[in-house]
Parts: C-alpha cells; structure tokens; sequence
C-alpha cells in the first residue's frame, strides 16, 4: 500500500520510541464495540480459570502444578515426572507448533484475544486506569498537570489497587508452582521457614507492577519475540487486522454537504487514538500491532456515523484485499497442519500408553559373577523403581524365562506414593540351566499379584560355549 503523506518512518522505527531514543508515553482512547465486548466475555473466562485452577485439587493433588524445584508437574490431574519430561516437552513443541501454524493462517491473533500480558493489561489495569484517571486524553491532562490534590488522590488509590492486583497475581502465579498449600503456609506459620517463598513473591510483585504501570506495551515489542516472530511467519494470504485502502484511498476531510467522491477514509484519526501500541493500521501490518481489534471498532463506529458501510477496518488479508480474493489454503498452511496433525497424534499416543510406573534393573557395576553352593551362579543387580501414582506399592521380582532364585538385600521393596526407591537383589541360576556366557533376563515387576512391569537385562557366567 502506499501511503498517502509519502512518510514511511514507521518502516523503520516504533511509534513509542521519539528520534531521539527516548519513550514516547501511549495515552490510548477507551475502546468499545462488539469485538471488544467479545474480547472480554473471552478474557473473563480466561481469568476465571487463571485465579481458580491452582484451588482445585483432585484425588488430593491441585489439578494443575509446574513444580519446577521437584520436577513434578500436574497437568489436569496427570502427574508428570522427570521420565515422562519427553511428553511434556513434545506438548511445549506442539504448542510453539500450534501458534505459528495459527499466524500464518489468522496472523496475530494470539496475542489480541489470548495472550495473558495483552488480558491483564488491557481488561484488568487499564480498566482500573480508566476508571480512576479517565479516558486517554484526562490521563494526559493528569500526568501533565502539577501535584495538587486531585493528583495526589488519584495516583495514590491507582497505586495501591495496581500494587494489590499485582500481588494478588505473584500469589496465584506461586500457587501453581509450589502449591496453594503451600502459598497458605506462608500466612500460618513462621515466615523463617518460608524464606525462599516470601522472596519469590516480592520478586513476582514488583515485576508484575513494573510490567502493568510502566512497561506495558514495551513487554510486546520488545521483550517478546513473538512479534518479531510474525514477520518470518506472515505472508500475503495471512488473516490480519488490514485496512481497506482501496476502498479508503484517497482520504479526506469531511465536510458539510460535500459530496462524497473520495475515499471512505475521513482521516478522523480515531483508529491511531486508540491503539494500545499507539500505530496507524493504514500503513499496513506492522511490528507493534497485537490484532487487538480496538481499531475495528472505533472505524465501524465513525462509518455508523457517516452512513457509510463498515469493514473500512476488518481482519482481512493482504491479498483478499488487493484482489478481491477469498482466503486460500496455501501449501504453507497445509504444512504446518500436517505437521501439527502428526505431532498431535504422536502426544496422543504417548498419553495414551504412558505407564504409571516405570522400573530400571542393571547389573552392579565392576562385578562379573558368583559361584554359589549347588552347583549354581549368581550375578548382583540393582533396581530402581519409580510410583507415578498416589498409593504405596509393594513390589515382588520374578525371573519369567528361567527357573531362578531372587534373593534381596535388605527389606522388602516398597515405593511409596509419587516416590522413587532404589534396591539391591540376587538372581540365582543353576548352571545346567545356562547355555551361554550372556544370557537374556526376563524380570516381572509384580504388585498385589499383577504384573506392572517386564524388565530385561544380561545374566553373565563363567559358561564359554553352548552344551
């Protein structure tokens, strides 16, 4: 598209960034209109989920849990160990996979209706911004005004309900890493013994403030690399937040009884008032835009305004708009949902035959083999074994393939719940029974009289040759 004033600067430089380097403070007008409205029927339940889900506990375990320290993460009330890390980190690739086949297909819609920095910030701070300080342009008038009263009042009582729904936020946020149980500690007993998790909460705090009152859009263009991600991954059939300039183009002043011969586009300017990232969509798709849609709205109700249609402003693609074209399913898109189809499949899979326990017998190191009474051999292994589960589990050996004696170090084994317990066993075979130097070992894990788990490993002995 070409711009109208000829100024291509935005090409090259971010509109919250002055010539001089220094940062330019958006001031966004309140949107309204139905997207908006839908963006935070959505967001409410988002937040819903967010602040609810650590407090649920299933079979006594929170029903979600990223408990890095321990390496244990529950997900919807699957436990996750350190041996099932393959699982969960094929989920994170389909994850990565799932956005970027998205962008390419409706570009960055993610970050407009889904992403959790655009939710607190435009649905839950800057409403309390609004509501205390006015629209965009009170806002201005308030941080350029001198420090009376009024400002004192209202920068004080923004302060505290940012500082509280910033610390509200580290709670929940802590109570999916180490527990609510143990966010609830910190309250009841001795702050001694909460050291770390008082810490971890203040660090939290602050940097969710930090974020919301004075990083904000900063967060998207800078911090994030999805942003910079979208320009690899966009292209000219990618649904993105457009505007029409062929039926906008050349734009005009509106005038009284002036007939209607130009552009649809009265140049009101209303679109850039309120971004939240503070660009001109009419330059085309950039860096800073998050597909918020807050442009959509306040275009559709100028256009309302002026009896003229709506969609000047729309989710639209490049190509649809310069062609009149329909959206197409480009080999592209299709490579990303074939891939994100058979990765998908793969985690399914996995989900599907993931065993709640899992058992590794190897022999001791440095060790060849004994000679026992009777005419027999043994060889000394140890086992590990891993309860993925909430009950305590008694567990039995037995050698499947040969006529052998177990004879254990030491206690019986018993894991107990979501543990891992170690042991030490001898397996004893009567020479007549070996064929050769190596032989193969077929272990049963057995528990309540169910096997759970086969096992194989090398039985060495002094035998050189078959018989």
């Amino acid at each position: 598209m070409e711009p109208q004033n000829k100024n291509e600067s935005f090409r090259d430089s971010i509109a919250t960034i002055d010539k001089e380097g220094k940062r330019v403070w958006i001031y966004p007008k309140k949107p309204s209109g139905k997207l908006f409205n839908l963006r935070a029927y959505l967001s409410y339940i988002y937040l819903i989920v967010f602040f609810c889900l650590p407090f649920i506990i299933l079979n006594g375990e929170p029903m979600f849990l990223l408990d890095v320290l321990h390496k244990k993460f529950i997900l919807f009330g699957m436990i996750f160990w350190p041996q099932d890390f393959f699982i969960f980190g094929l989920g994170m690739l389909i994850f990565i996979v799932f956005i970027a086949l998205f962008t390419v297909v409706f570009g960055r819609i993610f970050c407009g209706w889904a992403c959790p920095q655009t939710i607190f910030m435009e649905m839950l701070f800057r409403r309390i911004e609004y509501w205390i300080e006015g629209d965009g342009a009170h806002q201005k008038e308030l941080n350029k005004a001198p420090w009376n009263r009024e400002k004192i009042i209202k920068k004080t009582i923004k302060f505290i309900l940012f500082f509280a729904l910033s610390y509200l936020i580290a709670n929940t946020l802590l109570s999916y890493l180490i527990s609510f149980d143990e966010v609830a500690k910190m309250y009841t007993e001795p702050l001694k013994n909460h050291l770390g998790g008082l810490i971890s909460l203040l660090i939290f705090t602050f940097v969710f403030y930090f974020v919301y009152s004075y990083l904000r859009e900063q967060v998207c263009l800078i911090v994030c690399p999805y942003g910079r991600m979208q320009g690899v991954l966009l292209d000219k059939n990618s649904v993105v937040v457009a505007y029409d300039y062929e039926r906008g183009e050349p734009r005009h002043k509106i005038k009284k009884n002036e007939e209607h011969g130009k552009g649809d586009c009265i140049d009101c300017g209303l679109c850039v008032k309120v971004c939240p990232t503070g660009i001109d969509i009419r330059n085309g798709t950039q860096l800073e835009c998050v597909n918020c849609t807050a442009c959509i709205d306040e275009c559709n109700h100028v256009m309302e305004k002026i009896n003229l249609p709506k969609g000047l402003i729309r989710y639209a693609s490049e190509n649809g708009i310069k062609n009149k074209q329909k959206l197409a399913f480009t080999n592209r898109m299709k490579a990303y949902s074939a891939v994100l189809i058979l990765l998908l499949g793969i985690e399914v899979f996995l989900l599907s035959t993931r065993s709640d326990y899992d058992a590794t017998i190897l022999r001791a190191k440095g060790m060849l083999y004994q000679e026992q009474p009777n005419n027999k051999l043994s060889n000394l292994y140890t086992i590990k074994l891993v309860n993925k589960t909430r009950k305590d589990l008694p567990v039995v050996i037995k050698v499947e393939n040969f006529n052998a004696d177990i004879q254990l170090i030491g206690k019986d084994l018993m894991v107990k719940s979501e543990a891992v317990t170690e042991g030490e066993f001898f397996v004893i075979l009567k020479k007549n029974d070996i064929k050769k130097r190596k032989s193969i070992l077929e272990i049963g894990i057995y528990s309540n009289n169910k096997k759970i788990k086969t096992v194989k490993t090398n039985f060495l002995s002094n035998i050189s040759r078959s018989k």
